[in-house]
């Protein structure tokens, strides 16, 4: 057999970030929601958190894409970025570590870690069991 397991991927992606928990998040980051319209929709948003789905995430971020966001102008930009469980985050955030944005991370737990801090949250705040 060959390739890697999904869990090795991950695995890897992690070994590369500091990932943070929401109480380390620093007042300079741009926070990025990468879950879709429906999980977002289901779930509640963190207040000023940029939404970008992840289908287009590493064109909106890269400096030299046409299609990038205003504020990806840099490749120190520190990039936090989420989703529901902090899975797939993290394989998003490597992604953006491989355009050369050197501060980019993750929220280890995701959107939902976010909300069992008690930090804010707009919309749904039902907690996932």
């Amino acid at each position: 057999m060959t390739g890697r397991s999904i869990d090795d991927i991950l695995a890897a992606a992690r070994a590369r970030l500091v990932r943070l928990t929401p109480d380390e998040v620093p007042g300079d980051a741009v926070l990025v929601d990468i879950r879709p319209a429906a999980q977002r929709a289901a779930e509640g948003e963190i207040p000023g958190a940029l939404i970008v789905e992840r289908n287009v995430l590493e064109w909106r971020f890269d400096p030299r894409s046409d299609a990038r966001l205003p504020i990806a102008d840099r490749y120190d930009l520190p990039v936090v970025v989420f989703c529901s469980e902090g899975y797939t985050s993290s394989l998003a955030a490597a992604a953006l570590q491989d355009l050369g944005l050197h501060r980019a991370t993750d929220l280890a737990g995701g959107f939902q870690a976010w909300k069992r801090a008690g930090l804010p949250v707009a919309g749904s705040v039902k907690l996932d069991a």
